[in-house]
C-alpha cells in the first residue's frame, strides 16, 4: 500500500493519523467532562431534592403537633382531619425520597412515634391530661428525630459531594494524561513520519549531487513513495545517460586527438625539412615562414597533449585509491621533488601544521598539490616565500598554499579553475600557461568529497583546500 502511495498521499495520511489520534483525545475529554457535568447536576438536583423533603417533613411535624394540640383541647373533628393530612403528607416526604437515603432504623423510629402520638389522640376526657403530656414527649421525640433525619440528609450531601470532586479530580488526572500522552504520540508520530518520508529524500539529494560531482558509477536506486521512486528512475536514466555522454566525449576526445596527431606529426616532419633546407636554400623571408610555421605546430601539439592530460585527469579522478596518509609528509616529499626549480630561484618554502592523518588518494592529491606548487614557483618573485599550512576542525580537514607573487586579476578569480582559461597576469620571463593545472586540480578534489578556493588575500595568491575529515 505504501510502496504504491505517492509522497503527497503519505503526506497527508500522516497528517490526518496526527489529527485523529488529537480529536480521539479531544472528543474523549469532552464526552468525559459532559458525563461529570451531568453527574454533578444530577447530584445538585437530587440534594435539593433531600433537603426540601427534610424542610418539607419539619414543616409537616410543626403542623402536626399544633393541630393535635388543639384537638386534644376542642375535640373538633375538623382539626383531626388537620392532623392526619399533616401525617400524610409527612409519611409521603419520608417514603420519597428520603427513606432511600436514612438509615431504616431511623425510618422506623420516626414511624413508631408518629403511631404512638396518633394513639394519644384517642381516649376519654379523663385522660387528656396525661395524653397531653405523652403527645408533648412525642413530638419532642419526633422533632429530635427530624434533626437528626436533616444531619444525616447534610451528611450524605456532603458525602457525595466529596465523590463527586474526587471523580472531578481522578476525571482531570485521567484527562491531563490523555492528552500528554497524545501530545507525545503525535510528537512521535511526526518525528517518525517526518524521518521516513525524508529518508527518500536524503538519497534523491545525495544521487543528485552525485550526479553533479560527476560520480556516474554510483547506481541510482531510490526507495519509497511511488513518485519519488519515479524520479528516482528518471535519475537513473539520467545518469547512465551522462555517462554514455561522458564516454562519447572521452572517445570522441582520443578520436580527434588521435587523428590530429598523424597529420600534425606529417607537417611536423615537413616543416622541419623545410628549415634544414632539404628542399633546397631558403630565402631569408622563407626562413621566417618555416620558423611560424615550426612554432605553430608545436603549440598544436602541446595543446592537443594538454587535452589528452585533461580528460585523462577527470577519467582517473572518480577512480580513487584511498589509504592512510599523513599529509605533511605528502607535501615535503613533493616540495623535495620540485627542489632544483624553487631552489633556481632562491625561495623558501615553509610547512606548518600536522602531523595530519586523512584516507585519500596520495598520488591524486599529490598530484593536485604538486599542480598548487608548481604554479605558486612560477608566479613567485625571486628570494621569497610559499607556505603550507595544515589545519584541522570537526569533519573536515585543511590545506593552504599561499605565495608572494602577483596573484590573480579581479576579473579572472571566477573563472580560474576553468578549463584551458590562463589569467592576463602571467610569470614574468616564463612561458604562458595553458590553463588546464588548476583545472586538474579542482577534478581531483572534488573526487576526493572536497572543494577548492581562491581566497582574497594579498599580496600573491593563496588557494585553500577542504577535505572531509574521514581521517582513521
Amino acid at each position: 500500500m505504501f510502496q504504491r502511495a505517492s509522497f503527497r498521499q503519505l503526506l497527508l495520511l500522516a497528517f490526518l493519523l496526527i489529527a485523529g489520534l488529537l480529536g480521539a483525545v479531544s472528543l474523549g475529554g469532552l464526552f468525559t467532562l459532559e458525563r461529570l457535568m451531568g453527574q454533578s447536576r444530577i447530584a445538585a438536583e437530587r440534594a435539593v431534592q433531600l433537603g426540601a423533603a427534610a424542610e418539607r417533613l419539619a414543616e409537616r411535624s410543626v403542623a402536626m403537633e399544633r393541630a393535635a394540640r388543639q384537638y386534644l383541647v376542642l375535640d373538633d373533628p375538623q382539626l383531626r382531619r388537620r392532623f392526619e393530612e399533616a401525617a400524610n403528607e409527612a409519611v409521603a416526604a419520608l417514603d420519597e425520597p428520603l427513606s432511600r437515603q436514612l438509615p431504616a432504623e431511623q425510618v422506623q423510629a420516626w414511624r413508631a412515634r408518629l403511631d404512638n402520638i396518633t394513639e394519644q389522640l384517642s381516649g376519654p376526657r379523663s385522660t387528656a391530661f396525661r395524653r397531653e403530656q405523652e403527645l408533648t414527649a412525642g413530638f419532642r421525640d419526633l422533632q429530635s428525630i427530624n434533626a437528626s433525619i436533616a444531619e444525616q440528609v447534610r451528611k450524605n450531601t456532603e458525602e457525595r459531594n466529596r465523590q463527586l470532586q474526587d471523580r472531578l479530580e481522578a476525571g482531570r488526572l485521567q484527562l491531563g494524561r490523555q492528552v500528554l500522552g497524545a501530545i507525545g504520540l503525535a510528537v512521535a508520530m511526526a518525528l517518525g513520519f517526518g524521518l521516513w518520508l525524508a529518508r527518500p529524500l536524503r538519497r534523491l539529494e545525495r544521487a543528485i549531487v552525485g550526479l553533479g560531482e560527476n560520480r556516474l558509477d554510483m547506481p541510482v536506486e531510490i526507495r519509497g513513495p511511488a513518485d519519488i521512486r519515479s524520479l528516482g528512475r528518471r535519475l537513473e536514466w539520467l545518469r547512465l545517460r551522462l555517462a554514455e555522454l561522458d564516454a562519447d566525449k572521452a572517445r570522441f576526445l582520443r578520436h580527434v586527438s588521435h587523428e590530429l596527431k598523424t597529420p600534425l606529426a606529417a607537417l611536423r616532419e615537413g616543416v622541419a625539412l623545410l628549415e634544414d633546407e632539404v628542399a633546397g636554400k631558403l630565402s631569408d623571408d622563407q626562413r621566417e615562414v618555416a620558423r611560424i610555421l615550426g612554432q605553430n605546430t608545436s603549440l598544436l601539439q602541446a595543446r592537443i597533449e594538454d587535452l589528452l592530460r585533461f580528460n585523462a585527469a577527470a577519467f582517473e579522478a572518480r577512480r580513487l585509491a584511498r589509504r592512510r596518509t599523513e599529509l605533511g609528509e605528502l607535501i615535503g616529499r613533493l616540495v623535495d621533488e620540485q627542489k632544483l626549480q624553487w631552489q633556481a630561484r632562491q625561495l623558501q618554502i615553509e610547512v606548518q601544521g600536522g602531523p595530519l592523518f586523512a584516507e585519500v588518494d596520495a598520488d591524486k592529491l599529490g598530484t593536485a598539490l604538486g599542480n598548487l606548487l608548481s604554479n605558486a614557483i612560477g608566479f613567485s618573485p625571486q628570494g621569497s616565500q610559499i607556505r603550507f599550512k595544515l589545519g584541522e576542525r570537526p569533519g573536515h580537514i585543511s590545506i593552504d598554499i599561499a605565495d608572494r607573487g602577483p596573484g590573480v586579476a579581479p576579473a579572472d578569480r571566477d573563472r580560474v579553475f576553468e578549463p584551458f582559461f590562463r589569467g592576463e597576469r602571467q610569470p614574468a620571463g616564463g612561458l604562458r600557461g595553458t590553463g588546464i593545472g588548476l583545472s586538474i586540480v579542482q577534478e581531483y578534489i572534488a573526487a576526493h568529497g572536497g572543494r577548492i578556493e581562491l581566497l582574497p588575500d594579498a599580496p600573491g595568491a593563496h588557494f585553500r583546500i577542504e577535505l572531509p575529515n574521514v581521517s582513521v
